[in-house]
């Protein structure tokens, strides 16, 4: 099909709405629009996201939409076609603003874990050191002065010097979650949204169920928290997904001895190992158990090392959550303009886009 285009799903995940900016070629679970009677392509996706596609839903075993429902439904939308690209224009520069962030944020996530693989796992400096190198371009020199220029055995092998490998369950907590279910929502204004594994991978509350607010102070999530799901999907993210309810069978993550974006990092490090046990597990929900944390070993370098790298590690996760919590705050700025623009609530008049209240 040729560009601009716009598609949504037709069977299983239904409601979602995707603008294409290049020519595309649909699939037969798709919907898909091609004829825009005169509108603007990109105001049509923004309008689309605002209907509730739920309600169109067939009611079969696998949610689907049925296009003659579509068709039939009477809708309203701005004449003005300069009018309807302006609107797109607004909503479109926070959903690149957001997507310019989350690339970011990848960048540096991936960083981040090339340095701690470097210095944690291969132990790349400290080889350097222990072969005469006084200075490593890669390496802080405060990082690289506090490190060993020796190698000492342990129980996975060669570690650094004064370096100790521990055991992950002994470096952090690991905090299960709640059956929530207990805490049936009050509709009080202190009702919290229920953070399931779900959520965590998409990395938002959008549609969550509710619980009330007294679930206790430590099962309550915030922003930069460290979430492990163990069981089904297991996944280790920060939350950036705005305050919520934790609920079972994920871990909020704590440590007194380690940074947190060590102990995100030392379980990534471990998570092949673990989602393995979890597929042998003869259950629908493979997960793993305690002990698993247990047998998992990290290395824990001296508090002198462990400062020098937090500083440049550490620096690398700050503005990762800067960015993270920016393009949440962008989201929901978008979806509370979206519908106050399609109602003609809040108008956006001439070229540059002014928006005024009606």
């Amino acid at each position: 099909m040729r560009a601009p285009g716009v598609v949504t799903g037709r069977y299983g995940t239904i409601g979602q709405v995707f603008f294409v900016n290049e020519d595309f070629w649909p699939l037969n679970t798709t919907l898909y629009v091609r004829d825009f009677k005169g509108n603007d392509a990109r105001f049509v996706s923004y309008f689309l996201r605002s209907l509730n596609f739920q309600a169109f839903n067939d009611k079969s075993s696998v949610p689907g939409l049925n296009r003659n429902d579509l068709h039939r439904y009477q809708v309203e939308v701005p004449e003005d076609v300069n009018e309807q690209r302006a609107i797109g224009e607004v909503l479109s520069a926070l959903d690149n603003k957001v997507e310019q962030n989350r690339r970011a944020a990848r960048a540096l996530e991936r960083s981040a874990l090339a340095i701690f693989r470097a210095w944690f796992v291969d132990f790349e400096p400290v080889k350097a050191k222990a072969a005469g190198a006084t200075a490593l371009p890669s390496v802080p020199q405060a990082v690289f002065d506090a490190l060993p220029a020796r190698f000492t055995d342990s129980e996975i092998g060669p570690v650094p010097e004064g370096w100790e490998v521990k055991a992950i369950a002994k470096v952090a907590t690991f905090l299960n979650g709640l059956a929530l279910q207990k805490y049936p929502p009050r509709v009080d204004g202190e009702d919290l949204r229920v953070i399931k594994i779900a959520q965590l991978r998409k990395g938002s509350t959008e549609n969550a169920d509710w619980a009330n607010g007294d679930v206790p102070e430590q099962y309550v999530i915030n922003d930069r928290d460290l979430l492990f799901s163990w069981s089904g999907t297991l996944e280790a993210e920060f939350w950036f997904g705005g305050k919520g309810a934790l609920n079972q069978h994920l871990f909020k993550v704590t440590s007194s001895h380690l940074p947190d974006w060590l102990c995100l990092l030392w379980i990534r490090h471990h998570l092949t190992w673990f989602r393995a046990i979890a597929a042998s597990k003869a259950t629908t929900m493979g997960h793993i158990k305690r002990g698993h944390l247990q047998e998992a070993k990290v290395v824990v370098p001296p508090a002198d090392v462990l400062e020098a790298a937090d500083s440049v590690i550490g620096s690398l996760y700050q503005l990762h959550a800067q960015v993270m919590v920016e393009s949440r705050k962008l989201a929901e700025m978008r979806d509370l303009l979206l519908p106050k623009l399609l109602s003609g609530e809040v108008r956006v008049h001439g070229q540059a886009g002014e928006v005024n209240e009606s």
